[in-house]
């Protein structure tokens, strides 16, 4: 992976894809909560930049898969919380625990995307987000009105505290069919530009 990761995006690339190998590696050698998961993981890709999809990849819209993210060095909020969502996932948190949110950030006055993770199904879940380090409950960020979200499986439409009404399968989401058939180190896409240059 990391061979491929060189050859189509870098040396530094394949740096930061082997930092995030080693987080994974570490974090399964350890005995910590998951609470903990979900912090190492979100300052580890809170790191990359921001860019948008259109300066980035050419398209309005695109969701980048983990080795994308990291081999372009950055992305938008939708990379941000696919990468956070597939690492967790890759650590054993359980997809019924993990949600991607469509949200709008008032303050920004955009569309953007988080993760929740809800430690028991009726809890008001914690938000990762790259826009803040600090990761807090969703009755905190006031500053969040969240849209639908989706996992694995399912898709909601949201209500206030996080909660969700099922609203269907998570394949009626074009992007996420999209991404999950890209998810293979095989079909990399090659950025406009290098945020290393």
């Amino acid at each position: 992976m990391i061979t491929v990761v060189q050859h189509f995006y870098g040396k530094n690339a394949a740096q930061r894809t082997q930092r995030w190998r080693e987080l994974v590696q570490q974090v399964q050698s350890q005995n910590i909560s998951e609470r903990a998961v979900l912090s190492r993981v979100n300052i580890f890709f809170n790191r990359l930049h921001f860019i948008d999809d259109i300066k980035l990849w050419g398209k309005k819209d695109y969701w980048a898969t983990p080795l994308e993210f990291l081999g372009a060095g950055g992305g938008d909020c939708e990379d941000f919380s696919l990468a956070k969502y597939f690492t967790l996932r890759e650590l054993g948190i359980a997809d019924d625990k993990l949600r991607m949110v469509y949200v709008k950030a008032l303050e920004l006055n955009q569309f953007h995307m988080v993760v929740a993770y809800y430690p028991t199904p009726a809890a008001v879940p914690y938000i990762l987000d790259n826009l803040e380090g600090t990761i807090r409950l969703a009755t905190e960020r006031s500053d969040l009105a969240p849209i639908y979200s989706f996992n694995g499986q399912h898709l909601w439409l949201m209500r206030e505290r996080g909660q969700g009404e099922l609203a269907g399968e998570a394949s009626r989401l074009s992007l996420w069919n999209e991404l999950r058939g890209r998810v293979d180190v095989r079909r990399l896409q090659k950025p406009r530009i290098n945020l290393d240059n």
